[in-house]
């Protein structure tokens, strides 16, 4: 099974680790992307600070993030799985997972990145600050540039296993599963359900989102299921004690969707 996962706004502070070495990253075939990104928004960082708080969306406050992309060659790294902060990371607590969960982790779960594509929860690298949705000047929109290189890589990391989709939209447009792989996808959606006047209605509710793709992202992987197609993951999931609704692909070569109700907590 692999697990697609967004990366998150917060990162948490600089790391003490080795400096950034983009040949020991996992998935090498992204490596000269990667650099070309790298240096893109390294050069962006050291031009003009207010065109480079425009251009990667970020207001005044935090022009500490200009600081840090600049400094990512000579920053201290953290292992993917220390990096990422916020409700899905959070719930998800891939630190605190050990044995077998770990290990399951870090060969299925991919984190997507505006910067580095796609990274392994053990990879190394500096925290930074730049979304998919990001236009950087020489290169253009990160989304079509990694949705190129993805393409005919990441498809060979599914093989014939199950692909969890937890990814927002803006990360699933850099790689959508095609073909038999998008038959052997799920794509999770969260609705938030609630009694109003003596009505079930539901809604999707960031929050509630996010932090339940932590938790099935968890569950999955320290209880050790292995569904091998999307109608095995939601009986595992139902097993794990999720109410899934699952609906199959209305035709060839699409993704199952798959909605989790949760109710108010």
């Amino acid at each position: 099974m692999l697990v697609l996962l967004p990366p998150s706004e917060g990162k948490a502070a600089a790391g003490t680790g080795p400096l950034l070495d983009l040949d020991t990253l996992s998935i090498p075939e992204l490596g000269p992307v990667r650099r070309q990104v790298l240096d893109s928004l390294i050069t962006l960082c050291e031009g003009d600070e207010l065109k480079a708080l425009e251009v990667l969306g970020l207001g005044p406050k935090l022009r500490g993030e200009v600081l840090r992309n600049l400094e990512l060659r000579e920053s201290g790294t953290l292992l993917v799985s220390q990096v990422y902060t916020g409700v899905l990371y959070d719930a998800l607590d891939l630190p605190s997972l050990d044995g077998a969960a770990a290990a399951r982790a870090a060969g299925g779960v991919l984190i997507f990145s505006g910067l580095w594509g796609a990274l392994r929860p053990t990879d190394l690298v500096p925290p930074y600050r730049c979304s998919m949705g990001v236009r950087l000047p020489g290169i253009g929109a990160l989304t079509s540039l990694w949705r190129e290189a993805m393409a005919p890589v990441l498809p060979g990391l599914a093989a014939d296993g199950l692909v969890l989709d937890l990814r927002s939209a803006a990360y699933s447009a850099a790689w959508r599963p095609t073909g038999a792989v998008a038959e052997r996808t799920a794509v999770v959606r969260v609705l938030h359900e609630k009694i109003v006047d003596g009505v079930a209605k539901r809604s999707v509710v960031s929050h509630f989102n996010k932090a339940t793709k932590g938790r099935i992202a968890r569950d999955l992987l320290i209880s050790g299921a292995e569904p091998r197609n999307p109608a095995e993951l939601a009986d595992a999931l139902r097993d794990l004690g999720w109410t899934v609704e699952a609906a199959e692909p209305k035709k060839p070569g699409t993704a199952w969707a798959l909605d989790v109700v949760v109710a108010a907590i």
